[in-house]
C-alpha cells in the first residue's frame, strides 16, 4: 500500500543548496579515466519548522563526476557556491549519504 502511494508521487530526489566550500580533495580519476572530485559544503540559514523559526547549520560531503568535476576543481575553500544534485549512499556497501552535484553556480565565471 505504501509503495503504491510512493509510486504515485514519483521518484524525485533533488537537492538545491547554497553554502561555501568547506574542504576539497585533489581531483582524481577512476580506472576508466573519469574525473572525480570529493568536497564538503557548509550551509547556514534561517528556516521555519512547525511555525517556529530556527537556525540551521549543516556540513555535507559532496561528490562531482565528469567534466563538472574539472570545473569545480577551480573553486577555493571558503568560496560561496550554489549546487543542485541528488542524495545517494556513498557506495553500495555504505549507508553514509552524500550529495552528488549535477550543477553549480558561483558569483564568478567558472
Amino acid at each position: 500500500m505504501a509503495e503504491e502511494r510512493v509510486r504515485r508521487l514519483g521518484d524525485r530526489n533533488e537537492v538545491r543548496l547554497t553554502g561555501t566550500i568547506a574542504s576539497r580533495e585533489a581531483l582524481r580519476y577512476t580506472p576508466a579515466g573519469i574525473p572525480v572530485l570529493t568536497l564538503s559544503l557548509e550551509h547556514a540559514s534561517g528556516q521555519v519548522e512547525a511555525e517556529v523559526p530556527r537556525r540551521v547549520e549543516l556540513h555535507i560531503e559532496a561528490m562531482v563526476i565528469g567534466e563538472l568535476a574539472r570545473r569545480m576543481e577551480r573553486l577555493q575553500v571558503g568560496q560561496p557556491v550554489s549546487v543542485r544534485g541528488f542524495l545517494a549512499n556513498r557506495s553500495r556497501r555504505s549507508t553514509r549519504v552524500i550529495l552528488h552535484v549535477n550543477e553549480f553556480e558561483t558569483d564568478e565565471r567558472t
